[in-house]
């Protein structure tokens, strides 16, 4: 008899097993479906709205990278809250449930909320662009030519090709210089020749350094002046101006330029140094060319 009974509950619980299975294997598998073909809309989406933006000449590169992310992030949840529909989970229950959720996760990723926030600001205020090459002085080795903006962090290049991730709060709240965002960079040369030499014929041999090299602007015009006298020598500064695509190889070769335009001058003209220097944000040798924006 005892064996008849269990046999029997057993015989229901595979029953109800059973309806249970048939009527949620359904709901589950279209959950899935949606949630499969809601990932491959949203990746579609962030591609349509990429192409569509690049078409547009008035807006920026930047902004098209980060509208596309929002866009896809928006479909991503739109789709979760499809499938947990499908599953039968109530949407008003749900949002109360994200929303609560969703304090606790904002209160524990408050750093990453911040990254939000910061690129948006970044993208208002638009300090620095696709392409350009950015750097945070107070951050050692945070530089490099920035290849995207996320919603959350920009990836950059440095200067010798390695992979930069550099989150959107790093870059907004703390200082930070664009190398390429004005129109020019100023080159700065100091030299070293003994005091017996002709200073205006020194000064002269580096105007024409600065002039035969295509790479140096012709406006602002270089500038040669006598920056320092003592211990029997003449320091001599050259201040010029470039593009910043130029002022890689500007650099490397005025320096040469400068030492062999002396040297064929006469033995008392040969300098004894020659360094390229960056002046400081006191010097007036700064000043020399009006800003350009």
């Amino acid at each position: 008899m005892q064996t008849e009974i269990n046999s029997s509950q057993l015989t229901h619980t595979a029953d109800l097993l059973w309806a249970w299975v048939t009527s949620f294997l359904p709901h589950l598998v279209t959950a899935l479906v949606i949630l499969g073909a809601g990932i491959l809309v949203a990746n579609w989406a962030q591609r349509a709205l990429q192409r569509f933006l690049a078409r547009l000449s008035r807006i920026d590169a930047t902004l098209n990278l980060f509208l596309a992310s929002v866009l896809r992030y928006v479909v991503l949840v739109l789709v979760v809250v499809a499938a947990l529909t499908q599953l039968g989970v109530q949407t008003t229950s749900l949002l109360a449930v994200l929303g609560a959720a969703g304090l606790a996760i904002g209160l524990a990723l408050q750093g990453t909320l911040s990254n939000i926030a910061a690129g948006l600001m970044l993208l208002w205020l638009r300090p620095f662009q696709l392409g350009d090459f950015v750097e945070v002085p107070t951050v050692v080795g945070m530089a490099g030519r920035v290849r995207e903006m996320g919603l959350f962090a920009c990836r950059l290049e440095t200067f010798d090709g390695l992979f930069l991730f550099a989150p959107n709060s790093l870059l907004w709240n703390a200082p930070l210089k664009n190398h390429t965002r004005n129109s020019g960079r100023m080159l700065s040369v100091t030299v070293t020749v003994p005091a017996t030499a002709d200073v205006e014929r020194a000064r002269r041999a580096l105007l024409e350094v600065a002039a035969k090299d295509p790479d140096i602007l012709k406006l602002p015009e270089p500038v040669v002046f006598v920056d320092n006298v003592g211990g029997g020598n003449f320091v001599l500064s050259l201040v010029c101006w470039t593009t910043p695509p130029r002022v890689g190889a500007a650099q490397r070769i005025i320096v040469e330029n400068a030492r062999s335009a002396l040297a064929t001058l006469g033995p008392e003209f040969t300098p004894s140094t020659v360094t390229r220097t960056l002046p400081p944000d006191a010097d007036p040798s700064r000043l020399m060319a009006p800003t350009q924006d």
